[in-house]
């Protein structure tokens, strides 16, 4: 095939080949790149649910046909970027999918608002678009009004859609890679008792204002400039030739990675909204000046919970429009800055994503965009005709929609074109954001869970068409970049998630492993079959605690995300227990049943110290949720978080700074030694009723034994291990969690052990965690 630069801009081949018309065909390509050759270039697969095949089909129907195969419809969809032949500059062409509608036009809006009322008030221009076969509406190529790309950058714009039944509405461009709201406040449905929007986009729902036309090819110089548009800017070359520091590298492998999850709006403790008394959330700005906070503690990746647009002020897992960053938070230029920071400072950067559901409130994004009828809701499934299913709130016909376990409706995973919105978003993460990778929510949701809402009946098709859609995912962005960390929040324990798809899997690297943190911790959910040591343990009790059951988990953490906490459990998660409802909270708090006061706080710590270092210590790659390594004790829960912020660094240099210390230290040693992160483990003891757990980790030459006890005596005389795997020779103690240095009592092991007859008896003191490494004689 032949080079050439597609009207886009982007690097395109071609081909011309001579068929006999009339025939039908299949065809794909192969391609080489920088990191793999003769790749399979088509990775989306065939409409088949039952099928993996990937190539494409025709029919030969007359002279200079044209087939087309776009890998991505990142520059296909939204505002983009044209380039014509003779013409230095570019042009611009708006386009977006709307097969339903009777007409579409693309109206401008008015920056200082970034609304446009569903009524048109705040409309200042109009222009018709053009249907083409496949549904999608463009600009006019020749209209000379969309000849320069610069007189359109940064215009505020949405779509004019005359549904098929004639009602006119107002809707943003689910390709947009910018919305200009930054409040939380919808004109159109006021909250009771709040006062009104006053007018401005920073008093407004991004998720429903206007959208905004973006030249990827640019970044902000400064990090904040203070005005809308900003006028000093680089390209993209100049603004990523310092990212990275050879002294600094970022870890190249997933295996090496500590992890700490960061929701970049629940930084900024004490921020309000200009002239009001009302909390602002934090953002990228705040994340950056965070960092080295990061970088003294040891952290070398950060997972951010999903930073595109959303519900306002949330954790942002409603997501609205998949191309966008939240606004709120900063907006893309801040978070390319951020990145960059991150990679500057030796720190991989994950994503969080969410395609199981869509924003709750999705009217002006994807809920009912071109149609008023339900069965043609065509961002959602929806099963059979809406006389199928009968009138429920509002006029809907909602039975036909699906279910999945998630927090809305599964998005229509049978079309191409809505699977390929999802891997087109990530495709421009990675290339346009440098994002190293990304933990995909509640992937279950795709294979396993689908039910009709109606009748509540399993759908098979719906769950196939889930696995299709995530083996297409993890193609296209490994296709992208091969190095691409990929990691799945499933529960389901199917093997095949992490399976190769080379060998039937799906591909993920690793498992968002929740199965951990609740025998570890166990705090979100009264599950009899897991060992919740922290919980049973934060109760004062001295009965025997389930050991034996987080043992048998420790081997398996290889190939899995391992925490004891997440955003999910730091006071989100409620469940009953005893007939008494319960909600989560914060590893310190449930270190000693959430009476956290100056009498239980040596207990709490040291509890708290012993299950923390367990965790980064396991061969699973581990991860925690922000202010754990300073004691965050307040609950963090999705809908009133903002009034929960901590001020971390103040933590840190007051009553944080011991447990700061600890964390420093074991993620230190972690990063230290390659055998306390080995796949290479063994159990060598377990006792329930002494509340002890130990086990052998080794790579090579290098040995170690980690021993757990949540007994609240101890052991100061001692405490034997015996068996066969735990070698002779001297050992001598790298870590104690008990240390005075970490607000602990001291019952430490200064002196070498001697092993002798495969025993050790080492001092183990009451709630805490100790690391014995054997001497060699290197």
């Amino acid at each position: 095939m032949s080079p050439f630069s597609a009207e886009d801009g982007c690097p395109a081949w071609s081909a011309v080949v001579q068929l006999e018309q009339g025939q039908s065909f299949r065809w794909g390509i192969r391609a080489d790149s920088r990191e793999r050759q003769d790749s399979w270039g088509i990775v989306t697969e065939v409409p088949d649910p039952l099928s993996a095949s990937q190539y494409r089909t025709f029919r030969a129907n007359h002279d200079h046909q044209v087939e087309r195969y776009y890998l991505t419809h990142c520059r296909r969809l939204g505002a983009n970027k044209r380039y014509v032949k003779g013409k230095s500059k570019p042009r611009i062409e708006f386009a977006c999918r709307a097969p339903h509608a009777a007409d579409v036009q693309l109206v401008i809006g008015e920056p200082a608002s970034g609304y446009i009322t569903p009524t048109g008030t705040g409309v200042q221009a109009s222009y018709s678009m053009i249907r083409d076969e496949e549904g999608i509406w463009r600009t006019a190529q020749t209209d000379p009004v969309f000849a320069r790309f610069s007189d359109w950058d940064h215009k505020p714009y949405m779509y004019r859609i005359v549904r098929d039944d004639g009602s006119v509405v107002f809707r943003s461009d689910m390709f947009a890679r910018c919305q200009i709201g930054s409040g939380r406040k919808d004109p159109a449905s006021p909250e009771p008792g709040e006062p009104p929007w006053d007018g401005t986009r920073f008093d407004l729902k991004g998720t429903k204002s206007c959208s905004v036309a973006i030249d990827p090819e640019r970044v902000t110089e400064l990090l904040d400039e203070g005005v809308f548009p900003e006028t000093r800017w680089l390209d993209n070359a100049d603004f990523w030739k310092d990212e990275f520091d050879p002294a600094r590298p970022v870890p190249a492998s997933f295996n090496d990675l500590v992890i700490y999850e960061l929701h970049v709006e629940g930084l900024g403790f004490g921020k309000k909204k200009p002239g009001t008394s009302e909390e602002a959330p934090g953002t990228f700005e705040d994340a950056i000046a965070f960092l080295d906070h990061l970088v003294v503690l040891g952290i070398n990746a950060v997972e951010l919970l999903p930073p595109m647009e959303a519900e306002a002020f949330s954790w942002g897992y409603g997501t609205s429009h998949h191309f966008a960053t939240e606004y709120a938070g900063g907006g893309r230029d801040q978070l390319k800055h951020f990145i960059r920071a991150c990679h500057q400072r030796g720190i991989a950067v994950i994503f969080d994503v969410v395609y199981n559901h869509w924003v709750e409130d999705a009217e002006r994004s994807p809920d009912l965009y071109d149609s008023i009828r339900d069965d043609r809701n065509f961002h959602y499934w929806h099963e059979g005709r809406d006389e199928d299913w009968p009138t429920g709130a509002h006029g809907r016909h909602n039975g036909g929609y699906i279910q999945n376990g998630s927090s809305g409706r599964l998005p229509n995973l049978r079309e191409e074109g809505m699977r390929k919105l999802f891997t087109s978003s990530a495709c421009m993460w990675l290339t346009e954001f440098h994002v190293d990778g990304f933990r995909v929510d509640l992937t279950q949701a795709f294979h396993r869970d689908n039910v009709l809402e109606g009748n509540g009946q399993s759908l098979p098709v719906a769950n196939q068409f889930g696995i299709k859609f995530l083996r297409e995912w993890v193609r296209t962005v490994r296709f992208i970049k091969p190095s691409v960390m990929l990691v799945a929040e499933d529960h389901s324990d199917w093997p095949a998630i992490i399976q190769p798809q080379e060998t039937g899997g799906i591909g993920f690297d690793a498992i968002w492993w929740a199965q951990w943190y609740h025998n570890l911790i166990g705090d979100s959910q009264s599950n009899l079959d897991s060992a919740r040591l922290l919980h049973v343990a934060g109760q004062g009790s001295d009965l025997p605690l389930a050991m034996d059951r987080l043992g048998d988990k420790i081997a398996q953490t290889a190939k899995r995300v391992v925490y004891h906490e997440s955003h999910d459990q730091a006071g989100n998660a409620t469940y009953s227990e005893n007939g008494v409802n319960l909600a989560s909270a914060r590893t310190i708090q449930v270190a000693v049943n959430n009476v956290l006061v100056d009498e239980t706080r040596f207990w709490a710590e040291a509890r708290t110290r012993a299950v923390a270092g367990l965790s980064l210590l396991t061969p699973g790659v581990p991860m925690f949720f922000m202010g754990e390594e300073v004691g965050a004790q307040e609950p963090y829960r999705y809908h009133d978080w903002i009034h929960h912020r901590e001020d971390l660094l103040a933590m840190r240099q007051g009553g944080g700074a011991r447990l700061f210390a600890y964390y420093q230290d074991v993620i230190g040693l972690r990063h230290a030694q390659p055998a306390l992160r080995s796949a290479e483990v063994m159990i060598v003891h377990s006792h329930n009723a002494n509340r002890v757990l130990a086990y052998r980790t080794w790579q090579g030459d290098e040995d170690f034994l980690v021993a757990l006890t949540l007994n609240n005596g101890g052991f100061p005389d001692g405490y034997v291990f015996a068996h066969p795997a735990i070698a002779d020779g001297l050992w001598r103690e790298v870590l104690n969690s008990d240390d005075a240095r970490f607000g602990g009592s001291g019952m430490i092991n200064s002196a070498p052990l001697q092993a002798s007859d495969s025993r050790i008896n080492p001092r183990l003191p009451a709630n805490a965690i100790i690391v014995l490494q054997r001497e060699t004689d290197r």
